[in-house]
């Protein structure tokens, strides 16, 4: 809190997404709640924003972890989580071998997306899509040839292969969604962001910002932007990794929010590599991103961000 709050503070943003939001009991019986993202907004301007956050699917409460939370200034007119609302669930069966067949394995998004329709003050909608997409880390397949604490080579490209069909199958489903949006609004001013584990050409990012310009007919309309690539390179990066930098964590603004853009920043100064991070890690190892905007007709005359 000590590490976050100052950050917040500077900030002064108007509308904030958070991802791995973890939800407390306040004692053992009782239902989970935001007590600790309570606190760290406890007498800052953040306190009296408006507020959507995800809950386990399923249920009516939120998750122990990885939780998401959308802040905002203005009011928030709507909002949904999705989870396989549009695209289905599936199942992969892993190739056999001989008269041995695997177990399918199911195809389900680690945590829904968060959706928050906010009623700017020049009246005009802006739409927020706050989005965790699964890290590119195999999910655990057990081949039975190996003990429990190893991971054969063929598990883990097995494994690799459905953490990919994961992020993928969520950031579809994010795109889909989307979609939606333009068609009862071709003009929409629309912002996905968060943690997209993934670099822009990744193929996650590349079905979130749409149909490039030159596969178009003429200029993509629903094409979304990248804001952080008005960056000069050397400051392109949310996360460092074994030494390399990555950006992982991005805002994607369709051209009508783009035109408006300002200013983009990532407050990558001093971040922990998070492969050498020791614990206990305070604060985030993924840097904020942050994008400005000048709303013309905003008649407050403030610029939000």
């Amino acid at each position: 809190m000590r590490v976050l709050r100052p950050i917040l503070d500077d900030l002064a943003a108007d509308v904030v997404c958070f991802q791995e939001v973890d939800a407390q009991k306040a004692t053992h019986h009782a239902s989970r709640r935001f007590i600790a993202l309570d606190r760290l907004v406890s007498g800052t301007a953040y306190e009296g924003y408006c507020r959507a956050t995800s809950l386990r699917p399923g249920t009516s409460a939120p998750a122990d972890v990885h939780n998401l939370a959308i802040l905002s200034r203005w009011p928030i007119a709507e909002q949904r989580q999705l989870y396989h609302d549009i695209v289905a669930k599936r199942t992969w069966t892993p190739p056999g071998e001989g008269l041995v067949q695997p177990a399918p394995i199911e195809v389900a998004w680690e945590r829904p997306l968060l959706y928050a329709k906010i009623a700017l003050p020049n009246g005009v909608a802006l739409h927020v899509v706050n989005l965790h997409l699964r890290a590119p880390r195999a999910v655990r397949i057990q081949d039975g040839l190996e003990p429990a604490s190893r991971l054969s080579s063929r598990a883990f490209v097995e494994g690799q292969f459905v953490a990919a069909q994961k992020r993928e199958g969520q950031a579809l489903e994010a795109r889909i969604f989307v979609e939606g949006l333009f068609d009862s609004e071709p003009t929409a001013r629309i912002a996905v962001c968060g943690d997209l584990n993934s670099q822009e050409n990744d193929v996650p990012a590349r079905l979130l910002i749409g149909v490039p310009d030159e596969d178009a007919d003429g200029i993509s309309v629903r094409k979304l932007t990248p804001l952080a690539a008005r960056l000069e390179e050397s400051r392109r990066f949310s996360v460092l990794h074994a030494g390399r930098p990555a950006l992982v964590d991005h805002i994607l603004a369709s051209r009508p929010l783009a035109a408006c853009c300002t200013g983009v920043a990532i407050l990558n100064e001093g971040l922990q590599d998070e492969v050498t991070a020791k614990e206990p890690i305070l604060g985030s190892l993924h840097a904020p991103v942050i994008a400005s905007f000048d709303l013309a007709a905003d008649p407050t005359g403030g610029p939000p961000s």
